[in-house]
Order: structure tokens, then sequence, then C-alpha cells
């Protein structure tokens, strides 16, 4: 893997360890070569994020609609930084750049973004590997909920299992370069993978 988006939060969250564990996040990306690719914000677990790869001479890339710029306070430090048009785009800028695709403690956003990747890869769209970050058990209940949606019939298992978890940087980062994709959904011809 060349580049990593991650999807997490704009605030700092309860526990200390969410900004240790971004910023552990960006250091290791950036002395593994792997730029990172996040939504452009210097506050928050984003920040931690971005500024552990900065203090590592790693590459970051920011990318960041029009309108939050002032909401979000973009940092000014980064290698790239990518102003889109809307959300959209920001997101669709994020998946071309990027080879895999992690999220880390967030709101609302950090979710969106990610089951939208993840939406995608369940369609065939990518076959990017795609993490979890969980730290502190943070994503415990959003995973009980997925398997209630496998167990109702809602999610198929092998979609499930696509999503990669742990609350270890290394070993997420090493399931991320393991991953092969377990199907192609029958609508896609195998050659376009």
């Amino acid at each position: 893997m060349k580049s990593i988006v991650v999807f997490c939060g704009s605030s700092e969250g309860d526990n200390p360890l969410f900004i240790d564990h971004a910023y552990q996040l960006g250091q290791t990306l950036a002395k593994q070569n792997i730029t990172l690719v996040y939504g452009a914000a210097k506050i928050g677990v984003m920040g931690k994020l971005a500024q552990g790869a900065l203090q590592a001479k790693g590459e970051v890339i920011g990318v960041i609609p029009d309108f939050l710029k002032i909401k979000e306070v973009f940092h000014t430090g980064l290698s790239q930084l990518i102003i889109t048009q809307n959300m959209h785009q920001r997101k669709l800028k994020m998946h071309e750049l990027s080879d895999g695709v992690m999220m880390l403690p967030g709101g609302y956003g950090t979710l969106e973004e990610f089951f939208e990747m993840l939406t995608w890869a369940q369609l065939g769209l990518h076959q990017k590997p795609i993490a979890i970050l969980n730290t502190n058990g943070f994503y415990d209940p959003l995973l009980k909920m997925l398997g209630t949606m496998v167990d109702r019939g809602f999610v198929k298992k092998e979609n499930y299992h696509m999503i990669l978890v742990d609350d270890h940087v290394e070993s997420l980062l090493e399931q991320m370069r393991q991953y092969s994709p377990m199907h192609v959904p029958k609508w896609i011809k195998k050659e376009q993978v």
C-alpha cells in the first residue's frame, strides 16, 4: 500500500488514547512510507493524526470542501491541500488517492465517510482493504450492530468480514497488507477486478 485514507473525528473525544493512537498511526504511516490522506483539519483526532505523520517526515494530503475550511480549521502545514466544491467530491477524491481505508474514533461524518467506502467495496466498485482501529473498544457497539444485521439477514457474512478490526496500529496495518478480496459481486465481470 502506498496510501491510506483515514476517517476520524475533528474532536478529541473523552479518552486520551484516541489522540494517542491517532498520533501513533500517523508516525507509523510515515515510517512505512505510506501517504496519509485525510480530512485536512488541524484539530481533534484528525489534527493529531496529521501531526504524527508530519513530525516523522511523512507525506500528508488533506482533502476538504471549501465550506469546511473555516469550521474544521484546516491544517496549513500539509504536503498537499486539495479543496473540493462539496462533500461528494471530497470522498471521491479521497477514494482516488488511496489504496486502503481506515476509520478511527469519530462522529457522524466519520461513520458516513467510512460506510460509503464500505458500500462501494460491497458493490465491487473497489477492492481496497477496509479497516477499523478500534481504540479502547470504541467501535464494539457498532460491530455488535453489524453482527445483528448479519444475523437478521440484512448483511451477508462475507461483507461483514470485509472489515478488518484491531486495536493495535501495527497489526491492523499488517492485516491491510495481507488483505485479499473475499468475493466479487455477480454483476462484476472477473476481468474488471
